[in-house]
């Protein structure tokens, strides 16, 4: 039977501590090997937490599953923020470009409830109303309208 250990670290910074290390060490394997590992494979998401699963057969071989981070956390990287607003609806702490918008759609696509890049846009920029961010100069409810309106269709179709 394999147990499967699901854990959000660190992109690049994974450590023995917890939460990988209690999960995996009563299963007799190379923890630190595991940690080296996740940390070559999320190197790229360098700042952001990113899901991890971690498979382990019967034979102790291990087989990692790196996820696509958060879609708050993919948009505050591209907007270059840390956090987003404590006042989401008043307060703006960046903007995201809609050029990025499309890219982190097409990124999440496969784990949205979305079918088509326009509605998968739409979840991005609703995602942008609760933390806070601008698209394009533009306050994300503007920016849905804006879409439902076709004013993007160019950006979408590209």
């Amino acid at each position: 039977m394999a147990e499967q250990v699901e854990v959000l670290v660190p992109g690049g910074k994974a450590t023995a501590g917890p939460p990988i290390g209690p999960a995996l060490g009563p299963l007799g394997i190379n923890v630190k090997q595991v940690v080296d590992d996740i940390n070559n494979q999320t190197a790229d998401f360098n700042g952001m937490q990113v899901p991890v699963t971690i498979t382990v057969d019967d034979k102790k071989n291990v087989t990692i599953s790196v996820g696509i981070p958060p879609t708050t956390a993919l948009v505050k990287k591209e907007a270059g923020v840390e956090k987003g607003s404590a006042e989401p609806n008043t307060n703006f702490v960046g903007d995201l470009p809609m050029e990025a918008a499309v890219r982190i759609a097409r990124m999440k696509l496969n784990d949205m409830l979305s079918y088509e890049l326009r509605t998968a846009v739409k979840e991005v920029v609703g995602t942008c109303v609760s933390v806070g961010v601008t698209v394009d100069g533009r306050r994300p409810r503007e920016v849905l309208a804006a879409i439902d309106a076709g004013d993007y269709d160019g950006v979408l179709s590209a």
